[in-house]
């Protein structure tokens, strides 16, 4: 990885896990970096927002290798799944393995902020994008904790801000700019699965679980702390029917009653009513460049439904393709820019595609 001669200014709008990695492979090209996240940092403040709870396959371990991560974030961050194990309604069990050990997918968490350690990369919370002018770099930015509006310049913008992106929304006023999302008429509410005994997995560890059942299904992800982080995901019209304690348990005694056996009435009830149902969205669009001084990575340029396992791997693929590019161009925007764009948004797109039809898949085929 070749470091540049002349240090650029980079601004990433959004500090998850692909603006994150973005940093990580530019500050190690010897570019400057800075970070500007909406929320608060959760490593030092109470934050609950969607599941910090990813599958990594070898899509996106082939990113963090590049940069030197995968052993941390595998070995110190990870727990391996072997396959998923689907639970029937009558209680029986049906293993599926992924196709061989080196195909094992990881369940990662989003805590971790290793472009920190970086002293090239700068973090900033608490910061809001109130205006972006994607052709000459500026950025306008308000403080949501002291109300101050600042300007920022940089050489690139990286609109890492996920499904809902602020730079998206702004590219989408340019000519020639294509934009289209989709909702799907289900929702999700996370739940979470206690420990078993003696501190131990209440099911196996080694599994994605999944209770597929026709229109709607739930799924369970193992933590290192021996919990398991879930969804439940149905229409919102069935959510909707929900209105109760009591209608709640009846749906569970009847759908899923070994989750309720695990769970717990008194926490199910508890961690479901203290939640609205999210939204799940598609969107597909293209360009993801102006110019030589603005690119969508992630979400921001490719939001998927969560059902194929692979929105995180794609994002980081993306910064993967955009690193290589880096090489080959020597840090020239101008020409990394458009070549990302033709070389990933065909792909992309694709991806999309998948991860709609696969929901068909999990919840009426198995």
């Amino acid at each position: 990885m070749a470091v540049v001669d002349r240090k650029s200014r980079i601004a990433i709008v959004g500090g998850g896990l692909v603006g994150s990695l973005a940093a990580c492979f530019f500050a190690k090209r010897g570019h400057s970096v800075s970070i500007y996240e909406y929320r608060a940092d959760i490593r030092v403040e109470d934050y609950r927002g969607q599941s910090i709870d990813l599958a990594l396959s070898i899509r996106g371990r082939e990113a963090l290798r590049a940069v030197g991560l995968e052993e941390a974030v595998v070995d110190h961050h990870g727990i391996a799944m072997r396959g998923r194990m689907l639970h029937n309604k009558d209680g029986t069990l049906r293993e599926m393995l992924y196709d061989s050990v080196k195909e094992n997918k990881f369940v990662v968490s989003k805590e971790d902020r290793t472009a920190e350690e970086y002293p090239e990369v700068s973090l900033f919370f608490n910061k809001k994008i109130i205006d972006v002018n994607v052709d000459n770099g500026k950025l306008k930015i308000l403080d949501t904790k002291t109300k101050t509006i600042e300007g920022v310049e940089a050489d690139l913008i990286i609109g890492a801000d996920g499904a809902y992106s602020t730079v998206r929304r702004i590219m989408a006023k340019r000519p020639l700019f294509n934009c289209s999302q989709t909702y799907i008429e289900h929702g999700y509410v996370e739940l979470f699965v206690p420990v078993g005994e003696n501190n131990e997995f209440a099911m196996s560890g080694e599994h994605l679980h999944i209770w597929p059942r026709g229109e709607f299904m739930m799924i369970a992800l193992p933590n290192d702390d021996h919990t398991f982080t879930g969804n439940i995901f149905a229409p919102f019209a069935t959510l909707d029917q929900l209105k109760t304690p009591q209608d709640f348990l009846n749906f569970y005694q009847k759908q899923f009653p070994d989750l309720l056996e695990l769970i717990g009435r008194e926490k199910l009830v508890k961690d479901y009513f203290e939640r609205e149902p999210k939204t799940l969205i598609s969107i597909k669009c293209k360009p993801y460049h102006v110019g030589k001084t603005t690119l969508l990575v992630g979400d921001a340029a490719h939001a998927m439904v969560p059902f194929y396992g692979i929105g995180m791997n794609a994002g980081f693929e993306d910064i993967l393709l955009l690193d290589e590019l880096m090489e080959r161009y020597n840090s020239d925007f101008s020409l990394i820019l458009p070549k990302f764009t033709e070389l990933r948004c065909e792909d992309a797109h694709a991806i999309c595609e998948l991860a709609m039809y696969n929901y068909i898949e999990v919840t009426l085929c198995y």
